[in-house]
């Protein structure tokens, strides 16, 4: 076969912009052009030209290309030591979540263990609290001055009371923190399976614990593969975990790129971008590791009418007194800290520095001090306006993008656009965050030769950035599952194309929209990873508040009573959040 002519190559596609120019109004054009230039410069001047930059200071020293950076990363023991560190947090995260979801699945979804609904709810709390706001319950209960230690130091004088702390601290807290993905996952993956299949092999005198290995968990190996991947990237990206409890002697990655970026001299600066870009590289990988099973073999059920799952009671007396003993176990090291963070938050500050309950003294003096004290309650409000304000732009951008990549379908510049807004799924919140900052410290002329370092708008940039790949996946799903004949019905009936997109497509796809803004919400509101690099200093986050509160959890109360009370009204905001979108159907309206 001969090779095309570039010609006859690009006719069909001018031909195609020619037609299409032809149809479109004036208006239409001009609000092409306009939409063009806005997504040209999100892409380009918050994502492409920051990291090209991050790698310009990785790879360029002096104006000459250089891999000086990497010898003084190697060079340097904290950082070799932070990477060792994360490089052995990620594994062994990635073994003890598996283990503790699987078996949290199989406790509430497969097995007959009694309370089995109060257990779910238990080991779903932290889809409520998470981040900064998780570790700092923690905290409260096994750190130096916990609920715990001070127990334990009435009974044994000589305990050290920095028992708490390093590895095994922050393997503790990201354990029991980091099983959400199990509990949305796989119990999901757990309903598909067939009980016929299960029924057939008892019958042909299969085992409990061999139907569980060869019948059972087959079924869950995809998503046990994809969430492995997810808790690996979990444990490399860790950052409140070793900043509030890893102590001095166990800091990872993250940590460290944030103590190196907030220095002054240009080799920390370059310590920092080179260690974001090995975190960066790691996760790429990992991805494309994910992507790679996803693409192999599912398992399924040969059935061809499934039927739902029935739970197995366990015939052995001894293993149902351990499993029951097991998951309330669990259930309590999920739910005290939850519990601790409530009563509390209604104690007076006495009680609180001496860790004792006394309901006599509770009152909502704490709720009243937050209300009462503009330093206190500014924070709060900061970042519910940078939630709400990013969580809008971010629906309205992608909005745009999905009907444009729903309309151009298979198309070169809707799979460019798609392609291109995706592009921070693939990079680590720290890397964008340092990007962002090494770029805009000075004047860029695609800013407006403005520098943005220090202003409002860098951390509402950040959060829109790292917002954007999921809310183009859902919505992207729920365009393609529309039906196309109320678009054709409204097309034949003479309406033009934004009202047809007004009053016919939106109205079907808005539960979806406001169901995800929801979620992205929720998840900028107890961000820390992101504010910790680009927060203004005179307007701190919530998280960077709480951080910041958490490290003085010993010497003084009312911020530890302020942080209860932030926690506790993050919370609420979440449980509703939640309740919103999954509660009243929007399970039904988030499709993957």
């Amino acid at each position: 076969m001969t090779a095309k002519s570039p010609t006859l190559n690009k006719k069909p596609l001018l031909e195609r912009l020619r037609i299409r120019l032809a149809r479109m109004t004036t208006g239409q054009i001009v609000l092409t052009c306009v939409m063009f230039v806005i997504f040209a410069w999100v892409i380009l001047a918050l994502m492409v030209l920051p990291i090209l930059n991050l790698l310009a200071t990785v790879f360029f020293d002096g104006g000459r290309f250089s891999f000086e950076t990497f010898s003084k990363l190697a060079k340097s023991k904290r950082a070799m030591k932070a990477l060792k560190n994360s490089f052995i947090l990620a594994p062994t995260l990635s073994l003890t979540v598996g283990l503790v979801g699987i078996s949290l699945v199989l406790i509430t979804e497969y097995f007959d263990v009694k309370g089995a609904g109060i257990l779910r709810l238990g080991y779903l709390t932290t889809l409520i609290y998470g981040g900064v706001t998780l570790v700092s319950g923690y905290k409260f209960i096994y750190g130096s001055n916990g609920i715990l230690t001070t127990a334990l130091r009435q009974v044994f004088p000589a305990i050290n009371i920095n028992w708490f702390q390093g590895y095994w601290a922050v393997l503790f807290v990201m354990t029991f923190s980091c099983t959400s993905n199990h509990m949305i996952f796989l119990r999901n993956a757990m309903r598909s399976v067939d009980f016929q299949t299960v029924e057939a092999a008892r019958n042909m005198g299969a085992s409990q614990w061999y139907i569980l290995r060869r019948v059972v968990l087959p079924v869950l190996l995809p998503s046990l593969f994809a969430v492995t991947i997810l808790t690996f990237i979990t444990g490399l990206s860790a950052m409140s975990a070793p900043m509030l409890v890893g102590g001095t002697d166990f800091q990872t990655i993250n940590p460290m790129i944030h103590d190196f970026a907030n220095m002054t001299t240009a080799s920390a600066k370059s310590l920092s971008a080179v260690l974001s870009l090995v975190l960066g590289s790691a996760t790429m990988i990992l991805l494309a590791v994910m992507t790679a099973i996803e693409r192999r073999g599912h398992y399924m059920s040969v059935s061809k009418v499934k039927t739902k799952i029935v739970k197995q009671k366990i015939h052995n007396p001894i293993v149902n007194i351990l499993v029951h003993v097991y998951a309330y176990l669990l259930f309590i090291i999920y739910v005290i800290p939850v519990v601790m963070i409530v009563l509390f938050s209604f104690s007076d500050t006495a009680h609180i520095q001496l860790r004792q309950l006394d309901f006599t003294t509770f009152s909502l003096d704490n709720y009243k001090a937050l209300l009462a004290s503009s330093s206190a309650y500014k924070p709060f409000l900061v970042s519910i306006a940078y939630s709400v304000v990013a969580a809008v732009i971010v629906g309205l951008l992608v909005v745009v993008a999905c009907r444009y990549i729903h309309r151009q379908r298979n198309t070169p510049s809707a799979t460019v656009l798609e392609y291109s807004l995706m592009l921070p799924w693939l990079l680590p919140t720290t890397l964008i965050a340092l990007s962002l900052m090494l770029a805009f410290n000075q004047p860029r002329w695609y800013m407006f030769n403005q520098p943005l370092i220090g202003t409002l708008i860098l951390l509402l940039f950040g959060y829109i950035i790292i917002k954007l790949p999921f809310t183009m996946r859902m919505t992207k799903a729920a365009f393609f599952s529309l039906d196309n004949a109320l678009e054709d019905a409204s097309r034949n009936m003479g309406a033009g194309e934004f009202y047809t997109f007004r009053r016919v497509i939106f109205p079907v796809i808005l539960p979806t929209v406001m169901a995800i803004a929801a979620l992205n919400f929720n998840g900028l509101l107890i961000d820390y990873d992101m504010s910790a690099f680009l927060y203004h200093p005179t307007n701190p986050t919530l998280g960077v508040k709480i951080k910041s509160l958490t490290e003085d959890m010993g010497t003084n109360p009312n911020g530890m009573a302020m942080t209860f009370v932030y926690a506790v009204l993050m919370m609420i905001i979440s449980a509703i959040v939640l309740y919103l979108v999954y509660g009243r159907g929007g399970k039904d309206n988030v499709k993957e």
